[in-house]
């Protein structure tokens, strides 16, 4: 536990020492979960070492790329390369499934919705690639739903200073309303979605 501790410390002093690029580049190589390095941002927004846009457009580009990443290894590896090496990206086999199972039965749309549901936020991506969906439309979609997780965990960041790491205790007043309200969209797409399958069918 000790290493790991060490190497989780490295990263936030090389995101010190990077400024917006290191939020950027934590944030691509997901070793630790966003809301901490875009919290962990939010402090250094706060102490005047980032420009809170530039944290912005870093978090949310980063965010994508992850994502970009993930949707390529589904493209080009497909499920048996995912089945084997899965673990390793932290993905298991049933989160694979049901985010399998969103894409199948809902569309590209999920890639949005998913977003703000653990586990599967990451795990959508890989059934978009294997599906070969748009590579423009996937990003706009992940850009667009990267846009206020990041300005959340800036702003609380930045309101915690160097309390930043108590950020999901805080966040949990902010993201419980943010998940009924995309969900609440998530369940109007799917009933318009039914509603003209079915007048297709008539």
């Amino acid at each position: 536990m000790d290493t790991i501790g060490e190497l989780i410390g490295l990263l936030f002093d090389w995101i010190q020492q990077l400024g917006a690029l290191g939020i950027m580049l934590g944030l691509m190589v997901e070793v630790i979960p966003s809301e901490i390095v875009l919290a962990y941002g939010g402090y250094l927004v706060g102490e005047g070492k980032v420009g809170f846009g530039v944290a912005v457009v870093c978090g949310v580009v980063g965010g994508t790329l992850a994502q970009l990443l993930l949707y390529a290894v589904g493209r080009y590896g497909g499920r048996p390369f995912l089945d084997k090496y899965g673990k390793w990206l932290h993905i298991g086999g049933k989160h694979l499934d049901r985010s399998e199972e969103w894409f199948r039965k809902y569309g590209p749309a999920m890639i949005f919705f998913a977003r703000f549901v653990p586990v599967i936020r990451h795990a959508i991506s890989i059934p978009a690639g294997v599906s070969r969906m748009s590579w423009s439309l996937f990003t706009l979609l992940t850009a667009l739903a990267a846009i206020p997780w990041t300005l959340l965990f800036l702003y609380l960041g930045m309101r915690l200073g160097e309390s930043w790491d108590r950020v999901h205790e805080a966040a949990a007043p902010y993201v419980q309303p943010l998940t009924l309200t995309i969900l609440a969209l998530a369940l109007v797409y799917v009933v318009v979605r039914f509603v003209r399958s079915r007048g297709q069918s008539l």
